[in-house]
């Protein structure tokens, strides 16, 4: 490391010289890297082939890929797709190339935000992954299913990342608070248990987001002879979100009371429960998740509209933000509380995953295959608008004719659904 990289690397922020260098002191993303994981085992033996982390912003996918760099004997490029182009991509694959005949050393790409290139920029480097000319290793927070072309998602093995939990994020904080040549230790920094712990659950499962916050509380502190103490109230406006002014066995006792007084149809209590959470520091986005549940478990069909009430009111909400953001999400929770209820649908959904549980592996009704690319031709299969629109026709495999999932209710709209019976 020359001069000018040791200055870049004093100047980088907490999260970023605070990146772990070895898998053994990786945090988090415990079921990904459990030594007898397959994606450790692959790492360990230097066996990784192409590859994409998928997850939330903060949870570790640029670290995972440096520690993969720096465990192996390959050459490493590093790109990022905001800013790189089809160009860029040709030029890491004609040195990987020479790189392999030439001396059999091997070549990983490392393509930050992956789900930023275009149709045109994955195929440039196609051909290249196939033949493991490069190893591909994609990170990005968005899906790869749907951002992402299929030709390059299906070359390559998908590693979802999770949050991390707050006990993880908090390990994470102490760790920098300790570290002396990277972190924060050479600062005196006094900080309470309690403190950490509200930067860590506030953090929303971003690691990132948290070591942030924690060095712009050090660094915006006053010290003296007895260093500085980083409070509450510090803590709060470095991450930007107010401490809850409840207990944690409270807090979850108001959720609880909230949801039940959706189902017993109480609209008084089902808002003095959700006010009281938001205005004890609560996430606003909780109350509309668990309306959202709600709409579809305890209303469900006996009024279809509150699911798409409630789903707007989370939609607004994002946009607009507190306060008014508070408007439209009481009216949906007036709504889902004032609406008829029936759990036909949870209770159906339920009956369907013991069913698949008990008989996942009986065979499709011949003439409900794909009949696309059949050799032998069934042509018993009815289709429902030659009859009509409905024809009586055994649908279920032959284990399970007689189940029944769902049965409607006698409530609001539920109490006029028909199902067609079949004949015995």
């Amino acid at each position: 490391m020359d001069l000018f990289d040791e200055k870049r690397r004093k100047s980088a922020p907490l999260a970023e010289r605070m990146r772990c260098v070895k898998l053994e002191d990786f945090i988090g993303q415990t079921h990904l890297i459990d030594k007898n994981s397959i994606l450790s085992r692959a790492i360990r033996a230097d066996r990784l082939g192409s590859c994409i982390f998928y997850g939330p912003p903060g949870t570790g996918k640029s670290t995972l890929a440096n520690i993969i760099a720096e465990s192996t004997g390959a050459r490493f490029k590093f790109l990022n797709a905001v800013s790189s182009g089809v160009s860029d991509a040709k030029n890491v694959v004609e040195e990987a190339k020479v790189e392999l005949s030439g001396f059999g050393r091997k070549t990983y790409l490392t393509l930050e935000e992956c789900h930023r290139w275009s149709k045109a920029q994955s195929d440039s480097i196609l051909s290249a992954v196939e033949k493991g000319e490069i190893i591909f290793i994609g990170t990005t927070t968005e899906n790869p299913y749907v951002s992402m072309t299929r030709a390059i998602v299906s070359r390559c093995r998908i590693f979802e990342f999770k949050e991390l939990t707050p006990l993880e994020i908090k390990n994470g904080l102490k760790r920098a608070l300790e570290n002396k040549e990277r972190g924060l230790g050479n600062y005196n920094i006094i900080i309470d248990d309690l403190v950490l712990q509200f930067i860590a659950e506030s953090a929303n499962g971003d690691m990132r987001t948290a070591l942030n916050a924690l060095e712009l509380a050090v660094l915006s502190s006053e010290f003296d002879d007895n260093g500085a103490k980083i409070t509450l109230d510090v803590a709060e406006q470095c991450i930007q979100k107010r401490a809850m002014s409840v207990n944690t066995d409270l807090y979850y006792n108001l959720i609880s009371a909230f949801c039940k007084s959706l189902r017993g149809s109480d609209p008084d209590a089902a808002l003095y429960y959700a006010m009281r959470i938001i205005e004890a520091g609560g996430d606003p986005l909780l109350i509309c998740r668990r309306l959202i549940v709600h709409s579809a478990e305890d209303v469900g069909l006996a009024d279809p509209r509150a699911l798409t009430i409630a789903v707007s009111a989370m939609q607004a909400f994002e946009k607009i933000g507190l306060p008014e953001g508070r408007i439209p999400l009481t009216e949906a929770i007036i709504y889902v509380a004032l609406a008829p209820k029936s759990n036909s649908v949870v209770t159906a959904l339920y009956s369907a995953v013991e069913s698949v549980k008990d008989a996942n592996d009986v065979a499709v009704p011949s003439y409900l295959c794909d009949q696309s690319y059949s050799i032998t031709k069934n042509n018993k299969y009815k289709y429902p608008h030659d009859y009509g629109g409905y024809v009586e026709q055994q649908y279920l495999p032959d284990k399970l004719k007689d189940k029944v999932f769902y049965k409607p209710s006698t409530n609001g709209y539920e109490s006029h659904i028909v199902i067609l019976k079949k004949k015995k």
